[in-house]
């Protein structure tokens, strides 16, 4: 079997209201999905992670260059044809926008793998579990989203189910040092310090005693700032504390987790094994969130989670995309003695709940099965491809 092709599938929905994290204002949801093609007619599907940019930036990296490197080679070559991508674009850095655009293809690649050997793809990688847990990611920033709002919202993700919910927090404009000063709509529904503390004590209050609850910072925060807050936010039973500093500052992140009893998560804005070394190594982190989508594809993923297994760390991957990096991320999870948790995203957004002809849904209790079909097991909705496919980005 030979690869004959690459080709990438441009999507983007805008929802009718636009939502925040501490930095980030998001008015649309892009997606770009990766295609590997061969010559038995087997075709491989992957995404590659585009944030903080355009889609054709990351596009352009995909079929200039990633796609020369992999044309006539043998798509079972997966740990060769990575360090070919990885190696060949060496003086442009092993971060960032590489390694999103190698996920995409790496991730073709092992699906390619799964078809041929009529292999689902958890089961290929090892099966550690066929079952996932999911907790509700949600809780962003948005226009007339008051506190009371939120924890309504919230209050209803635990009223379905949920065992574990996510919110944000930092969206602070009163913070010095806060990255939001030099972002997009930089004036969009932001709160202080204090209505942030009362956020999140307004969730706990609608969620209760038995639900987990873990708050994202989303890299807002210096270590002072991160500490002071997480002092006042004790009380409310924190899960775990995501994204609390920026993520090159691992020293700040380490001296975080050392002050705090709650849990540092993290960095899922570090791409590739190096980085999250470092993290792991300075015990910057006491759970590790890589993204199949982002970090370099299952391929580095899977050397991220044994590196976290060797110093005793959890794996919960961050997972905020369409729906093939939520199957892609199920996959990987499930092969993991360190997983286990899956991050589901609450938020509308039909390139997740639509994309597919069996939607990936949460049972009653909270959990999510693995498909059965070879590969990734999934089917695309062309429907809903034609719907939302851009052949351009307008900016």
């Amino acid at each position: 079997m030979r690869i004959t092709d690459v080709t990438t599938i441009k999507l983007r929905y805008e929802p009718p209201l636009a939502m925040a994290d501490a930095i980030h204002y998001m008015p649309e949801r892009p997606t770009l999905l990766v295609q590997v093609h061969t010559d038995e007619g087997i075709v491989g599907l992957g995404e590659a992670a585009a944030y903080g940019g355009f889609l054709e930036s990351t596009e352009a990296l995909i079929l200039g260059e990633l796609r020369r490197t992999v044309l006539g080679q043998d798509p079972f070559r997966i740990e060769r044809l990575w360090s070919m991508m990885a190696t060949r674009a060496h003086q442009r850095g092993r971060r960032g926008m590489l390694m999103m655009a190698i996920s995409g293809v790496d991730i073709a690649l092992w699906d390619i793998v799964g078809q041929a050997t009529r292999t689902p793809l958890y089961r290929l990688l090892g099966a550690y579990r066929d079952t996932l847990d999911a907790y509700a990611s949600a809780g962003f920033y948005a226009v007339g989203k008051d506190a009371a709002a939120l924890a309504e919202e919230v209050g209803g993700y635990a009223a379905r189910g949920f065992k574990t919910v996510k919110i944000k927090v930092g969206r602070n404009p009163d913070v010095m040092l806060n990255p939001l000063h030099d972002m997009h709509a930089n004036d969009y529904a932001l709160a202080t310090l204090e209505e942030d503390i009362e956020r999140v004590r307004a969730v706990r209050a609608a969620i209760g005693p038995g639900v987990r609850l873990a708050i994202d910072a989303n890299n807002a925060w210096t270590p002072s700032v991160a500490i002071r807050f997480m002092r006042q936010a004790e009380a409310l039973d924190i899960h775990w504390f995501e994204e609390p500093v920026a993520t090159e500052d691992v020293d700040g992140s380490a001296e975080v987790a050392r002050q705090l009893d709650v849990p540092v998560a993290g960095y899922e804005t570090e791409t590739g094994l190096a980085g999250f070394r470092e993290l792991i190594a300075r015990r910057a982190v006491d759970i590790v969130q890589p993204d199949v989508i982002w970090t370099g594809g299952i391929t580095e993923c899977r050397k991220v989670a044994a590196l976290a297994q060797a110093h005793g760390l959890p794996v919960i991957p961050h997972v905020f995309s369409s729906a093939v990096a939520s199957i892609a991320n199920m996959h990987y999870i499930a092969s993991l003695p360190n997983g286990g948790l899956l991050e589901f995203d609450q938020n509308p957004n039909p390139l997740r709940s639509e994309l597919f002809e069996e939607p990936i849904t949460v049972s009653p209790d909270g959990t999510v099965p693995l498909p059965n079909r070879p590969g990734l097991g999934v089917r695309i909705n062309q429907a809903t491809i034609d719907r939302y496919r851009v052949e351009r980005h307008i900016p």
